[in-house]
C-alpha cells in the first residue's frame, strides 16, 4: 500500500518536471562520465535527479548565479552514485550551497595534549554531518570530463559515509557485503596509498580513511581503468557497493 502511494507521488513529481526532456539530454551529453550509460539507464538516471531536485534546495552564495544547467549537472552527477541504490540514501538533509569558486572555512585541530588549534582552508567541497552540501561552482563546471577529479561525486560520497555517523570511510554496506573483507581491503589500500601515491588518484586521498573512499570514488566513477589497475580488490569493492561496473560501457 505505501510503496504504491510512494510510487504515485514520484510519478507525480516526475510529470511535473519543470524542465524539458530536451534540456535534460543536453546536459547529460555535456558530461562525459555519463557516456558509458545505456539509455535505459540515463533514463532512470534523469528520473533520479528529477526527484533529487524536488526533495533538495540549491541556491548560491557570494553572488553566485544558480542557472537551470548547473542544478541539472549537480543532480546528474550527485545521483550516480545512487543510481541503482534509491534516493534515500540521501536522506536526513535538503540544502546544496555553491560558492563561485573556492571559499575559506573554518578549521579546528586537537593537538597531542588536548590544545585545541583553530585556523582556515580553502575548500572546493565540504559535506556536514545533517547538514548541507558545499560546492565550487567553478569546480562543478569542471567535474565531470574524466579527468578523474569531481567535486560533486567526492562531496555526495561523504553524505553516503554520513548515514551511520561521521564520515570515517565505512559506510553502510549493500546487503551480503562482508564488513570485515571491506575494513581489511580498504586499510591496506589506505596504508599502501600513504606511502606508495599511485597515478591518476589525487593524492589528497592520503589526508584520512573518510578522504581515501571520497577520492577513490571520484576515480571509480570517472577513470575506473586507473583504480582498478591501482587496487583491483577496491575496485571490486566499490562496485558491490555502488552496484555498477563502471568499466562496462555501452
Amino acid at each position: 500500500m505505501f510503496d504504491k502511494i510512494k510510487e504515485w507521488q514520484e510519478q507525480r513529481i516526475l510529470d511535473k518536471n519543470p524542465y524539458s526532456a530536451e534540456s535534460w539530454q543536453q546536459v547529460a551529453k555535456q558530461l562525459r562520465i555519463l557516456d558509458r550509460l545505456s539509455d535505459n539507464e540515463l533514463e532512470q538516471l534523469i528520473d533520479l535527479a528529477i526527484l533529487f531536485l524536488h526533495n533538495k534546495s540549491i541556491n548560491g552564495a557570494q553572488g553566485f548565479g544558480v542557472t537551470d544547467k548547473i542544478k541539472q549537472s549537480i543532480a546528474l552527477q550527485a545521483c550516480l552514485p545512487i543510481l541503482n541504490l534509491g534516493l534515500e540514501w540521501y536522506k536526513g538533509w535538503t540544502s546544496i550551497i555553491i560558492y563561485p569558486s573556492s571559499y575559506v572555512s573554518k578549521t579546528t585541530s586537537t593537538d597531542e595534549i588536548g590544545i585545541v588549534h583553530e585556523g582556515t582552508q580553502h575548500r572546493s567541497g565540504e559535506a556536514w554531518l545533517r547538514g548541507p552540501v558545499i560546492l565550487s561552482g567553478k569546480d562543478v563546471k569542471n567535474s565531470g570530463h574524466l579527468d578523474g577529479h569531481n567535486v560533486v561525486i567526492h562531496e555526495f560520497v561523504h553524505k553516503l559515509d554520513m548515514l551511520n555517523g561521521r564520515a570515517n570511510g565505512f559506510p553502510p554496506l549493500q546487503s551480503g557485503m562482508d564488513p570485515t573483507q571491506w575494513t581489511q581491503i580498504m586499510e591496506q589500500g589506505f596504508a599502501d596509498f600513504q606511502s606508495n601515491p599511485k597515478p591518476g588518484i589525487d593524492r589528497y586521498g592520503a589526508t584520512n580513511p573518510a578522504e581515501f573512499l571520497a577520492v577513490i570514488s571520484e576515480v571509480f566513477f570517472e577513470r575506473p581503468q586507473d583504480l582498478q589497475q591501482a587496487y583491483p580488490h577496491i575496485y571490486e569493492l566499490l562496485a558491490d557497493f555502488f552496484k555498477q561496473n563502471t568499466l562496462e560501457t555501452y
